[in-house]
């Protein structure tokens, strides 16, 4: 239910921001803009109208409390459930991998010394050029 809310509200709001492509009215007049100090006059309202629909409706105020509690512990158990789900997968990968990995620390010394290189193309290279006999 939380889901449809969320998309609900994220689809309103990309209707909001997306440009109207607004056909006349029926009566050929264009439509009226909306005034911003209007719209916010009107949000304002509808704010104080819900704010105050617990003193209007005590009884589905209440039920909504219950409803909105029920549905915090529902979603607290579907994600520690989850949690432990993911846990176990993980903690049974990581020990596979432990277990039926290669040991580290493989090398021999024969391993660690380095490749015979040719003298020739460095600056450690002996010149070319024979010894001047003077």
């Amino acid at each position: 239910m939380r889901f449809m809310l969320r998309i609900a509200f994220w689809f309103g709001l990309v209707a909001l921001l997306l440009p109207a492509f607004r056909t006349s009215d029926s009566s050929g007049g264009q439509a009226k803009p909306v005034d911003p100090l209007e719209a916010a006059s009107a949000a304002t309202a509808t704010f104080s109208d819900v704010r105050g629909f617990c003193t209007r409706q005590p009884s589905a105020c209440a039920v909504g409390a219950q409803v909105a509690a029920a549905a915090g512990e529902q979603a607290q158990a579907g994600v520690k459930l989850l949690y432990e789900f993911l846990s176990e997968k993980f903690a049974s990968r990581n020990s596979t991998n432990a277990a039926g990995s290669a040991p580290r620390d493989t090398l021999t010394q024969s391993d660690l010394v380095p490749n015979w290189r040719a003298p020739g193309k460095g600056k450690d290279a002996p010149s070319k050029r024979a010894p001047s006999e003077s």
